[in-house]
């Protein structure tokens, strides 16, 4: 046994515990479970620091528990995700045991097997890939993981069964109005907003009887969304003070953009309105 691995990965897991505001103490140990290198490309790895990368200096392991960007794709700019990131996300939607999880972008299935864990004993976890080798590699990693399916496509256009979280990894302009459709009732979507070259931000949406909530949470900055990230179709854009103001999200076969829109896309459009009570 490597104890200075050993240090590291408890360490690291009561960071993401902290990272995540959540008093679950199942994400301190899923994040203590889930070897990160085993998800990895073969080390050396390649950190980010500042937009760049810094190659560790050898394939120890131990490099891999902080709070980092490790390359998944250098070429490509496609990195394992911020572990703070992810903890506060997952801290926020609260997956439980027995839920349906839709994880798209799931790269090479780290996330999705933390994710798998947090919904054990009953639960799923249906992992999304629209880069073959990433999916490849990701159905490969998580092989041992017998709740979790990982398919190769693009999650716009396939047909989504009724899920009770959708954790998106890749950057959205607009969500597509069926993966609303496939929240359950109380059903939770997370997703990386960027309704323009200038703004990164988390929106975190709920399903309710009378409509979906959206609450903004931290920046975020993510690979943009295949079917997902044009703007063709946007009528308003916000600027950063209005992108923090969205408080609920409407088809717009349902309702109409009225003066509380603070972006519109064609069938969805985006308000600084509660959901009314």
């Amino acid at each position: 046994m490597n104890r200075d691995l050993e240090k590291a990965k408890s360490f690291y897991a009561k960071l993401m515990a902290t990272a995540s505001r959540s008093n679950d103490p199942r994400l301190e140990q899923a994040f203590r479970m889930v070897a990160r290198e085993a998800f990895l490309p073969r080390g050396p790895w390649k950190i980010m620091v500042d937009n760049s990368y810094v190659e560790t200096p050898d394939a120890d392991p131990v490099y891999l528990y902080q709070n980092a960007l490790v390359a998944l794709d250098a070429e490509k700019g496609i990195n394992n995700g911020e572990p703070y990131l992810h903890a506060a996300w997952i801290g926020a939607v609260a997956p439980q045991p027995g839920e349906l999880v839709c994880h798209i972008g799931a790269g090479t299935g780290y996330y999705t097997a933390i994710l798998s864990l947090l919904v054990q004993p009953s639960g799923r976890v249906d992992a999304f890939e629209i880069e073959a080798e990433l999916a490849r590699q990701a159905g490969h990693n998580l092989k041992s993981y017998e709740n979790v399916r990982v398919t190769l496509g693009d999650a716009t256009k396939l047909p989504l069964p009724e899920y009770d979280l959708v954790y998106v990894n890749a950057g959205v302009t607009s969500p597509p109005v069926a993966w609303l459709r496939a929240l359950r009732r109380d059903g939770r979507m997370i997703f990386p907003w960027r309704p323009s070259d200038a703004i990164g931000l988390t929106l975190l949406v709920r399903r309710f009887p009378n409509g979906f909530s959206a609450r903004p949470l931290m920046g975020a900055w993510f690979i943009p969304c295949s079917g997902a990230s044009s703007t063709e179709s946007c009528s308003k854009t916000p600027d950063r003070r209005e992108a923090h103001m969205v408080a609920s999200l409407w088809p717009t076969s349902e309702r109409e953009p009225d003066e509380t829109a603070v972006a519109i896309y064609g069938d969805l459009w985006f308000s600084s309105a509660p959901l009314p009570v």
